[in-house]
């Protein structure tokens, strides 16, 4: 799963579909294949009257959508892409790019995802 927490996202399926708009991962379940995106699939939790909240009501809250219908988001082309894995040239770090402008270089690295590897070192 590629997708972590505080990724900005595009939703490309759904109610909440729109193209070009980034959104913030908020929760990431990877054994179910789900991710909470803020703002999208808004659902109503009923709250029935008690001490703290005397009249009750009606709290709006975001469920988690599948994953599939989700693109991680990239600043440079500004809409959600493709991403690739590979290993920068200095420190042998390993990165995900933007597979649609992977020309420039290190501008379009999205995130690093793991330390320098010792057995590149060598």
């Amino acid at each position: 799963m590629r997708i972590r927490k505080d990724d900005l996202v595009e939703v490309i399926a759904g109610e909440s579909a729109q193209a070009g708009r980034p959104r913030r991962v908020m929760k990431v379940f990877p054994k179910d294949d789900r991710v909470v995106v803020e703002g999208v699939n808004l659902v109503y939790k009923h709250l029935k009257p008690n001490r703290r909240n005397a009249q009750g009501g009606r709290l709006s809250k975001e469920a988690p959508i599948h994953i599939s219908n989700v693109m991680i988001f990239c600043k440079v082309c500004n809409h959600g892409v493709r991403t690739g894995v590979a290993y920068d040239e200095g420190d042998g770090r390993k990165y995900m790019f933007c597979k649609s402008c992977k020309k420039g270089g290190r501008t379009t690295v999205i995130r690093y995802l793991s330390k320098a590897r010792e057995a590149y070192a060598k």
